[in-house]
């Protein structure tokens, strides 16, 4: 079976126990774990299946959690003979997208997520920052309403579907763009359980950290398209630890991606990974998509079917 998309979610699809199921039934899904395991110097498994909420939600884990889970699935669908004609991931899941289309070696893609997480967290640790979801509001009026701020750095981070973006900044800063978006008519803002302003300039530093790290791999010409968070178009691999740091800095561009995929004739998908977020924004952006998770089991086998 043949899908258009493999989408890959990103911080936030993290749960205890995820991944459990595919590692007592996919032998394929159980060498991803073993692999990624002894790359990261961690127990995967066991960081996923028994560490509590709070431990799982840290970035340093959640990252190289979700990686090694959507890899997982993606290797008991591939098991199974599913295939893809594309990539794409949502933050952090645009590096799944790599290893998926075959960029980064899986023992590669381990190493620069586990150092992603690591940078993110210490950039997270030192800026007292944060992000917040705006729901029932257009873009233009969530960009202007960062715009007016005077309090400090905030911007549009996360554009996700029509009438949801997230935004991202310093406390203060982003206190107040709430309070702008809510007198602009926001139908909701809800503050996200997250203790950085992630793909915003505040991770600067990390981003340059993260550029010289990536500098020392070798990367592969993809064996499948790739949509790229930055701009929603197919990635060139040219100059990828630069394409890595702008990632860190940048917006996630999810819905010009997925309508750029839909132009491009890539009308199914499935949701290679933890959770159901990505499916869900996908009935959002375009009713000509058809999304199914396929982060268990069940999804793989319903996928292969």
């Amino acid at each position: 079976m043949e899908y258009g998309f493999a989408f890959f979610p990103g911080q936030g699809a993290q749960t205890p126990g995820m991944g459990k199921d595919l590692y007592e039934n996919s032998a394929a899904a159980r060498l991803v774990f073993e692999q990624a395991s002894d790359g990261a110097g961690l127990n995967i498994a066991k960081l996923c299946f028994d560490s509590d909420k709070d431990t799982l939600s840290r970035t340093e884990n959640s990252q190289i959690a979700i990686f090694t889970h959507s890899l997982a699935a993606l290797a008991a669908l591939r098991e199974l003979g599913v295939t893809f004609r594309a990539a794409a991931g949502f933050s952090l899941g645009e590096y799944t997208a790599l290893t998926a289309a075959g960029v980064l070696s899986p023992a590669d893609g381990v190493k620069i997520v586990s150092m992603r997480g690591k940078l993110m967290q210490q950039a997270a640790d030192s800026i007292d920052g944060g992000m917040a979801a705006i729901l029932g509001l257009d873009d233009a009026a969530i960009e202007d309403a960062c715009a007016k701020v005077t309090s400090g750095l905030v911007r549009p981070v996360n554009y996700n579907c029509p009438g949801q973006l997230v935004i991202a900044g310093e406390k203060a800063a982003l206190a107040q763009a709430i309070e702008n978006c809510k007198a602009a008519g926001a139908r909701r803002a809800l503050p996200l359980a997250v203790s950085g302003a992630f793909h915003t300039p505040l991770m600067a530093g990390a981003a340059a950290e993260l550029r010289a790290y990536a500098a020392d791999f070798t990367f592969s010409a993809p064996q499948m398209d790739i949509y790229s968070n930055l701009d929603g178009q197919v990635l060139s691999t040219d100059d990828l630890p630069a394409h890595l740091e702008r990632h860190m800095v940048s917006p996630v561009r999810w819905s010009r991606l997925v309508q750029n995929g839909l132009d491009a004739g890539l009308t199914t998908a499935r949701e290679v990974g933890p959770g159901t977020t990505l499916t869900g924004f996908a009935g959002k952006i375009s009713k000509a998509l058809v999304c199914k998770a396929a982060g268990d089991m069940a999804g793989v086998r319903a996928a292969a079917e």
